[in-house]
């Protein structure tokens, strides 16, 4: 009954609801910012090899991987087959054209947290939606509703998640019990990820900074060799693609499974553009403008959707395995894998997988700790109560690997679509804040500049901010 529940609330957030809110916020931004998600692309890559005016301090670059680490995790894998096996290729594009929108969103909502960060005593930045709605909006009751929507989506819905698609992937083997696996399974991650919260956030910018580049490369080329062996099939399976996007009569007939559907829902999963999740990390880094972070963040959407959920949608829809709802998930991209590695294939989606959930666990975390902070008037909370809270998260995340896949999904998706709901409507309200930002920024650009801001030259007063004086 309660999954029964689950899987009602989140068809009814989702379709029609969610997707409304999300595209028109989408187009709103990309009209508004005269498509800059497209048009500053070049600027982006260039900002990305930017050093840092400080080694001691969070770069640019840094603060796009921890919102990577966060982006980039199973739901590049098992999302994206779950898509497709269950909504039909369709979805593939619809991900895509909800990935470029939803870029627009991306530069918005990291922009304003730049503009609206706060210092802590240490000089370091920290800040998000939470900190902008109640700086910028005046709505501090509000704010905190966002901040506890972002701890129950990224301390227990993503979580819970995340350890059930790891464990998952080891169906396809012989030594696989799912009475014992799953336990095991759930038992070690949750260790590891345990031992690793006593680093704290910077130990978890160290790792994530790592262990991505590494990850990610790996997948695509994998995959790459993936679909080569299978290029003849390659021109067909984009036919499959468009042609299931476009079969309205298909899509209006079960609106709430069709791949327009699955798309979106699965895509905001795996990119999260929006969702509110990506400003905290942004807001802490140290840059000479807010518009700087706001273009590198637009990457970390790219970077998640348009390469490494396109090529697990690639890889499996040109193997020609067959799709099905028995096979959603792990089992689906293992089969696809296995037709060019064989019995290797499987084992490299196993190793991607836990690599994948581990960056996304400590990403996830790392979020949180920005929220709890917040909810804590700004200050730290106290040792002994994040060793307690820490113990909590570990607890959530061996129970994900044992709880019902529905169960997982609908936790992860209503949760994170609660967070979506405030974020957005907030973002297109105090858009102009960030549409102005852009604006000196392009101005100073065609000076020859290296862009420096300050919140005066665009009408802001010196009370609403921390920085930019």
């Amino acid at each position: 009954m309660i999954v029964d529940l689950l899987d009602k609330i989140d068809s009814v957030m989702y379709y029609p609801i969610l997707i409304i809110v999300m595209s028109l916020a989408g187009i709103y931004f990309t009209i508004l910012t005269k498509g800059v998600q497209i048009r500053l692309f070049p600027e982006s890559i260039r900002l990305l090899k930017e050093p840092p005016e400080d080694k001691q301090t969070v770069s640019s670059l840094q603060a796009m991987l921890v919102s990577t680490a966060s982006r980039v995790g199973t739901g590049n894998i098992v999302g994206v087959s779950t898509a497709i096996c269950l909504g039909g290729p369709g979805a593939c594009f619809w991900m895509w054209v909800m990935c470029i929108i939803g870029a627009a969103s991306a530069f918005i909502e990291s922009t304003l947290a730049q503009v609206y960060k706060r210092k802590n005593a240490d000089g370091e930045s920290y800040g998000g939606p939470a900190y902008y709605i109640e700086r910028a909006l005046h709505a501090p009751q509000l704010a905190c509703v966002f901040a506890v929507f972002l701890i129950a989506t990224y301390a227990v819905g993503f979580n819970l998640l995340c350890s059930y698609n790891l464990q998952s992937t080891f169906e396809v083997y012989s030594f696989y019990d799912p009475k014992v696996t799953p336990l095991i399974v759930g038992l070690v991650l949750a260790v590891l990820t345990g031992y690793c919260l006593l680093g704290g956030g910077k130990r978890i910018v160290k790792i994530t900074g790592t262990i991505v580049p590494v990850m990610g490369v790996s997948y695509v080329v994998v995959s790459l060799i993936v679909i080569c062996f299978h290029i003849t099939e390659v021109p067909a399976m984009f036919v499959a693609i468009f042609k299931d996007a476009f079969d309205f009569r298909s899509i209006l007939g079960g609106v709430s499974g069709s791949c327009l559907v699955y798309g979106i829902k699965r895509g905001l999963y795996s990119n999260e553009a929006g969702v509110g999740s990506a400003p905290n990390a942004s807001a802490s880094a140290k840059v000479s403008h807010p518009a700087k972070q706001g273009l590198v963040q637009t990457l970390s959407v790219y970077i998640d959707t348009l390469l490494l959920c396109t090529a697990t949608a690639l890889m499996c829809l040109a193997s020609g395995v067959e799709r099905s709802e028995a096979v959603s998930g792990a089992p689906y991209v293992q089969n696809a894998i296995s037709t060019v590695f064989g019995n290797i294939g499987p084992i490299f989606i196993t190793l991607a997988m836990i690599l994948f959930a581990f960056t996304t666990l400590l990403g996830n975390l790392y979020y949180v700790d920005n929220a709890l902070i917040f909810l804590n008037h700004k200050k730290e909370p106290s040792k002994k109560f994040m060793r307690f809270f820490h113990v909590l998260c570990v607890i959530v995340i061996f129970f994900g690997a044992i709880i019902p896949m529905n169960a997982a999904w609908a936790m992860a998706d209503i949760t994170m679509g609660g967070m979506t709901l405030i974020n957005l409507p907030i973002c297109m309200i105090l858009g102009k804040v960030a549409i102005e930002v852009l604006k000196d920024y392009e101005k100073q650009k065609a000076e020859g500049k290296d862009p420096v801001f300050r919140g005066a030259d665009i009408g802001l007063l010196e009370d609403e901010l921390d920085y930019w004086k």
